[in-house]
């Protein structure tokens, strides 16, 4: 039983992040199609069983369903949630035709499908920008203010003062750029270059490793050299300017999630830290305990997430549609209906599997399995 941060208001806080990020997801296909001259004949915040609908004065029928973990946009000439093409659109009368996605042009149908990831990450962009503008953005150096004892930074002979100008040969510009690069590095060697005296010195050493608690009970390494930073700064963000801090602040993050992806899927990290909507929901509401403030910033990165992973070229997301819309740009005619039967089938099945595999990660996080053991032995 999950007991804390309350069993209710981590239902709630899940529907409130998610809930607001599939319809905003959703609204971009939307509101992209309609521009194109696209029908939608269902617009679906969930999935399952509909709890209720209506039908606006253009017939689209806007339904809420049982299952909030998704939604979807049904245009004419889809055969269902999936985007599938109907072979039956070409049989439609012509006025009917002329607005059915397939009949669009590629580069209009690429803009549609692309819109939903495209308005997440606008929606964490403002977001991001208004955190800026309101608390400015930290500039403070990449410098090591202290050095722990018997740390990584010590071992590779960093003293105080020391300027990191790079790790692993990517630039350091500041102390926040440090803490990014170290912390999902973990025991990595890493080439270190840092100035002193006015002088570049080049040192080989090794990233240090401490085990954290994501507060669901799983522990994880996270990477560390063992340096503090100096005096704290922080600079104004005027308001023109914050939607640039916004857009490298996402850049960093995207980064972040394809380096780390990188790492599960070359097996230098657990699968086990991949988590799923149980997991979203706990850490939902966690960051609503800590304030409306960590509860909208949680909410940016979530956008992010979806709009990331719905890029991932697999059939199924927007990112295996825009694959397939790549293909026919290239060759100049439409991927065949029986190889994209077979990527859709391919790309369900493998969904599936992920989404099996985040949920026995979060119910073991819960320590449901353990508690089973338990009682079975």
């Amino acid at each position: 039983m999950i007991q804390n941060p309350g069993f209710i208001l981590t239902v709630l806080a899940f529907v409130a992040v998610i809930g607001p990020l599939v319809f905003v997801h959703e609204l971009g296909h939307y509101l992209v199609g309609r521009w194109c001259g696209v029908k939608a004949e269902a617009f679906s915040i969930g999935f399952g069983p509909e709890l209720f609908a209506w039908v606006d004065r253009r017939g689209t029928r806007w339904r809420i369903a049982a299952l909030p973990l998704g939604g979807y946009v049904r245009f004419k000439g889809d055969m269902n949630a999936a985007s599938m093409t109907d072979p039956a659109w070409l049989e439609m009368p012509a006025k009917d035709r002329a607005e059915s996605f397939p009949a669009k042009p590629l580069w209009q149908r690429a803009m549609i499908v692309a819109a939903g990831p495209a308005i997440n990450f606008l929606f964490a962009i403002l977001i991001l920008a208004t955190f800026a503008f309101l608390h400015g953005e930290s500039r403070t150096p990449a410098v090591a203010g202290q050095v722990q004892p018997g740390s990584a930074a010590a071992a590779a002979g960093i003293v105080a003062g020391d300027r990191i100008v790079s790790l692993g040969g990517r630039s350091m510009d500041t102390f926040d750029d440090i803490r990014l690069y170290a912390q999902i590095r973990p025991n990595q060697p890493v080439e270190l270059v840092i100035e002193r005296d006015g002088r570049r010195i080049v040192k080989q050493g090794r990233i240090g490793s401490v085990t954290e608690d994501d507060g669901l009970g799983n522990k994880f390494a996270v990477g560390r050299l063992g340096i503090a930073p100096g005096e704290p700064v922080i600079e104004p963000v005027p308001l023109w300017r914050a939607p640039i801090v916004a857009i490298e602040r996402t850049g960093q993050i995207v980064r972040t999630m394809v380096e780390t992806l990188g790492q599960i899927l070359g097996g230098g990290r657990s699968v086990k830290e991949l988590g799923g909507p149980l997991k979203i929901a706990q850490v939902s509401g966690q960051a609503a305990t800590l304030g409306l403030e960590s509860f909208i910033f949680f909410a940016a990165l979530i956008s992010i997430n979806l709009g990331f992973i719905n890029l991932l070229p697999i059939p199924m997301l927007d990112g295996g549609h825009l694959l397939f819309y790549g293909i026919e740009a290239v060759q100049r005619r439409p991927v065949s209906p029986a190889a994209q039967e077979w990527a859709y089938r391919s790309g369900l099945a493998l969904l599936m599997a992920m989404m099996l595999l985040v949920t026995f990660n979060d119910l073991s996080s819960f320590g449901l399995w353990k508690s089973l053991s338990g009682l079975i032995g």
